[in-house]
């Protein structure tokens, strides 16, 4: 059984759609509440100190953990009567205190520094305008048809796509939906699913072949990918650049905002168009990252990359456009999980192998070499193309 995400669009009536959005303010409530909560707690116990109060007559602390949040919601929900009033799913506020709960435990264990990667922050308070989701567990939230799904506390709501794939497979017993998420973006809404999956048939049916090319990939921004084989053809994928095409339409939609007056309708629409454009933008680079690396997997052997910092990169307030759109962390995710699909192996470079630097023929390394540099001259006389050289010096690892 393999974990997977699965996300179908939703196609609500006005009433579901209303529904839906009061669960995901009742979501945004439950884990201000109890945020509050804690805050209070912190820093009254800090300000307690501050006098000389002794740690054993200082404030009792707030439970971090979900069920204690998840108490002290119980014990104080009467502060919002319409909770009960609108029949609100009781699995909302349970979810949102899992949620707090998960948040805090990464702001801690990051401050402890026992967390990897970057710091994690204290959470801050959920907003309306940074749109929303709230999550049930279980299969509380699973489908009924092709093309319908159950909500509790919403009904049984339409959706735009088929679910026959999850479907066909939940009623054979080779699927199990861990939990399900409704969430809102640009006035669209999606249902996704965490669901453990049985994938022997799809895996087998496209089972990478053992005696497949070995392939070196150098990731880029002029040229998104150039792939050396061991056949000897090096192949370049054009970077597509979504958000930079669509650049010009949002300057003029970003501006047709600006001139509207704030809490307006025309504001309203205003906002919606600007977030339907970069949802275009994300899912457009969704679609090209899926087919890239799938078609990867299911053809090549062996799959030779480069361990990218692209959290450091972004730094680079030059490049730092470029490279997201690119989505290169993405792609490497992608790449990982489908390699073990589909059979194909997965090597990566150390992050300091100097791929680009590298003369494959001497093995002289160019420390001179700038980013502005797409061609250089080894002392031994041959002309090395950056990026083909690097495709190549990695396929090298393991040809």
């Amino acid at each position: 059984m393999t974990l997977q995400g699965f996300r179908l669009e939703l196609a609500p009536t006005p009433e579901q759609a209303g529904r839906l959005s009061a669960h995901e303010g009742l979501h945004r409530v439950v884990f201000n509440h109890c945020l509050a909560r804690v805050k209070a707690v912190m820093d009254q116990r800090a300000a307690e100190r501050s006098y000389g109060i002794v740690d054993a007559d200082l404030t009792p602390v707030q439970s971090w953990s979900g069920p204690g949040l998840e108490k002290y919601w119980r014990e104080t929900a009467a502060t919002y009567p319409w909770f009960a009033g609108e029949r609100m799913s009781s699995r909302v506020p349970k979810e949102a205190c899992r949620s707090l709960a998960a948040a805090l435990s990464n702001w801690s264990t990051s401050k402890a520094g026992a967390r990897r990667g970057r710091k994690v922050g204290f959470p801050g308070f959920r907003r309306r305008k940074d749109g929303g989701r709230f999550r049930m567990d279980s299969d509380r939230i699973h489908p009924t048809g092709a093309r319908a799904m159950h909500i509790p506390a919403v009904g049984v709501v339409r959706t735009r796509e088929d679910a026959t794939w999850l479907t066909g497979r939940l009623a054979e017993g080779r699927a199990r939906i861990l939990g399900g998420a409704a969430s809102r973006v640009a006035g669209r809404w999606w249902v996704s699913f965490q669901v453990e999956v049985d994938r022997t048939d799809i895996n087998a049916h496209h089972r990478a072949p053992t005696d497949g090319p070995v392939v070196g990939i150098d990731l880029g921004i002029k040229t998104y990918a150039t792939i050396a084989s061991s056949d000897g053809t090096v192949v370049e994928v054009a970077n597509p650049r979504h958000l930079a095409r669509a650049q010009r339409k949002l300057a003029r939609l970003n501006k047709a905002l600006a001139r509207t007056q704030r809490g307006s309708a025309n504001r309203a629409k205003a906002v919606r168009k600007v977030a339907q454009v970069h949802l275009d933008v994300a899912h457009a680079r969704a679609d090209f990252g899926h087919k890239f690396t799938t078609e990867l997997a299911r053809t090549k052997s062996v799959i030779v990359v480069e361990d990218l910092h692209v959290a450091g990169m972004v730094k680079n307030r030059r490049l730092a456009r470029a490279i997201s759109d690119a989505g290169w962390a993405t792609v490497l995710h992608q790449l990982a999980y489908k390699a073990a699909w589909y059979g194909s192996r997965l090597v990566v470079a150390d992050r300091w192998f100097p791929s680009s630097r590298l003369c494959s023929a001497c093995g002289v390394i160019n420390t001179e070499l700038t980013l502005a540099d797409r061609v250089w001259t080894c002392p031994c006389g041959i002309v090395h193309d950056r990026d083909v050289t690097a495709a190549r010096n990695l396929l090298g690892l393991v040809a």
